[in-house]
């Protein structure tokens, strides 16, 4: 098995506010990369467990919210390990965006 992808976003949000920005995110980020869909979303506490398909592909991973950090773990299949770099990149991204105060 490969090793996880992790990201960690910092933000000023404070966890309730960055938890509701989240449980909207995903599915609007979806919605602008076709190649990409939710399998699987499920929140327990303030952890989301998710499994998404990419290129026929599946993923999984958590996405964990503090007070001010957000830590994504994301295990990616071997074919989808050639774009970590790109994914990171757009993960570290969307969630800035997501994340910023406004």
């Amino acid at each position: 098995m490969s090793a996880p992808l992790i990201v960690s976003i910092p933000h000023s949000l404070g966890r309730d506010e960055a938890m509701r920005r989240l449980k909207t995110g995903l599915s609007r980020a979806t919605a602008n990369v076709p190649m990409l869909s939710v399998e699987e979303e499920r929140w327990d506490d303030n952890r989301m467990s998710f499994r998404v398909r990419a290129l026929g592909q599946v993923a999984s991973g958590h996405v964990d919210v503090e007070h001010s950090l957000v830590r994504v773990e994301v295990t990616l299949p071997w074919l989808l390990q050639r774009f970590a770099e790109v994914a990171q990149a757009v993960i570290q991204k969307r969630g800035q965006l997501l994340l910023t105060k406004r």
